[in-house]
């Protein structure tokens, strides 16, 4: 079994990394477009909405349209966004192991 300080090291340098990889994903931009373009949404690796455009074309639609294809553009960013941030959290806790957890 390993000892203590060991177990205090291996967790410390996981902070670290997981400190590293979120001001990383905060560089990463993702982008979804929804609605053949009408609806543009963009987002960073963290999960923060940097940027949304709308065809103005598009806003003379039905409004139950415009409402639903801008809440599936939002969506689908937002689940993009969490599986960018799953995966490398993932990827980062992959290496470390310890005693009695996973």
């Amino acid at each position: 079994m390993a000892g203590v300080g060991t177990l205090l090291k291996q967790a410390k340098k996981m902070q670290t990394k997981i400190e590293e990889m979120q001001k990383s994903l905060e560089t990463r931009e993702l982008e979804v477009s929804s609605g053949g373009g009408a609806v543009q949404v963009k987002i960073n690796g963290a999960g923060k909405f940097i940027a949304l455009k709308l065809d103005p074309e598009f806003l003379k639609e039905d409004p139950r349209l415009v409402e639903e294809t801008l809440l599936n553009a939002v969506q689908e960013a937002a689940v993009k966004a969490k599986a960018l941030s799953d995966s490398e959290m993932q990827r980062i806790s992959a290496g470390f192991q310890m005693p009695g957890m996973f």
